[in-house]
């Protein structure tokens, strides 16, 4: 059995950013999905587990070359829930699933190995996410129990609805690492994403 498995949902629409996949767009010099993947797979144990759905043939050419497995979710029109069991139910048999989204562009190997050792620590067979001043966020870590769990009702026993009926479950890493609550949704979140972003000598990047 291997430690952590990390997973990352890339199947959405990503509605509100308009006719573009966020997920392709680039933070600095990397794409965003690249970003978050490559701080994953800085602690798995495995491949990272990417979870494709809308334009999986965009996704998958553009981590070419990273160290992944796809795990495509034919049901990613019908929310992100349904990501999550198509990531646990693809993913390898581990100790612990590292599940993150993949639009934090702040997400770093760094913050990951923090909540993981929270984990680790304080846990004791309960799911952690990292909470920040009050906010919830992610990536969350699973232990092998729940996820049995999870899967036994997919649809009606999400993340959320987990920690709301059964808070008992949860382990809240409590942080100030904003990296954890900040996510690209619209062109807005994206500017602002790029503006905290070191400039470059000679100016300022270019945005694709």
């Amino acid at each position: 059995m291997t430690d952590v498995v990390a997973i990352v949902l890339a199947a959405g629409l990503s509605r509100r950013m308009g006719a573009v996949n966020k997920l392709l767009l680039s933070v600095g010099p990397e794409m965003l999905l690249r970003r978050v993947v490559d701080a994953c797979a800085a602690v798995a144990d495995q491949p990272v587990v990417v979870v494709t759905g809308h334009q999986e043939d965009a996704v998958r050419a553009a981590l070419r070359g990273a160290p992944v497995v796809f795990v495509h979710n034919p049901r990613f029109e019908a929310g992100q829930m349904t990501s999550v069991d198509a990531g646990l139910r693809g993913a390898p048999v581990a100790e612990h699933y590292l599940i993150a989204l993949g639009d934090q562009p702040d997400i770093t190997p760094d913050a990951l190995n923090a909540l993981l050792a929270a984990h680790y620590g304080d846990a004791n067979g309960r799911m952690t996410i990292p909470m920040v001043a009050g906010q919830r966020g992610n990536p969350i870590v699973v232990p092998e129990l729940l996820r049995a769990r999870m899967l036994a009702d997919p649809v009606n026993l999400g993340c959320r609805k987990l920690t709301r009926t059964a808070p008992e479950l949860v382990h809240e890493f409590q942080t100030s690492d904003r990296s954890f609550v900040t996510d690209i949704d619209t062109p807005e979140d994206l500017a602002r994403a790029r503006a905290d972003l070191p400039q470059p000598k000679g100016g300022a990047h270019e945005p694709h």
